[in-house]
């Protein structure tokens, strides 16, 4: 698909959004992999340790572009779990008075699922492999 440039540098700019979010993310679980637990299960730790190696592949592939679709796919199941906790495990609501709730995993899911509709642009590896 052909986009204007102003479209192809809207897709890009949210690429860059998305993997700075799961790069930062990913960063902030790297204390898992050496013994903190933070008073969570050892399932959960495992899940952690699992998500900071998932994460910045996923970010990396939307960040270049590359099998763009399967990665916001894999992207949005992990923001899926992150509500999921959020909201039944933890009890948190949409918005806190201190703070963010399950609103801003749902805002990067949406962005996701923009990405599912449209693909990641002309400025992106997968739109180098079909020309």
């Amino acid at each position: 698909m052909q986009y204007s440039r102003s479209q192809n540098l809207a897709l890009f700019v949210l690429r860059l959004i998305i993997a700075l979010i799961f790069f930062v993310a990913a960063y902030y679980k790297l204390p898992f992999w050496e013994g903190e637990t933070m008073g969570m299960s050892e399932g959960m730790v495992n899940l952690m340790k699992v998500l900071s190696i998932a994460e910045p592949l996923g970010a990396l592939a939307v960040l270049a572009g590359f099998l763009t679709k399967w990665a916001a796919i894999g992207l949005s199941m992990i923001l899926l779990g992150a509500i999921y906790v959020v909201k039944f495990t933890y009890g948190i609501g949409f918005v806190t008075p201190t703070g963010p709730g399950w609103n801003f995993p749902l805002t990067v899911l949406a962005c996701c699922i923009i990405l599912l509709g449209f693909g990641a642009g002309n400025w992106s590896v997968d739109a180098r492999k079909k020309s």
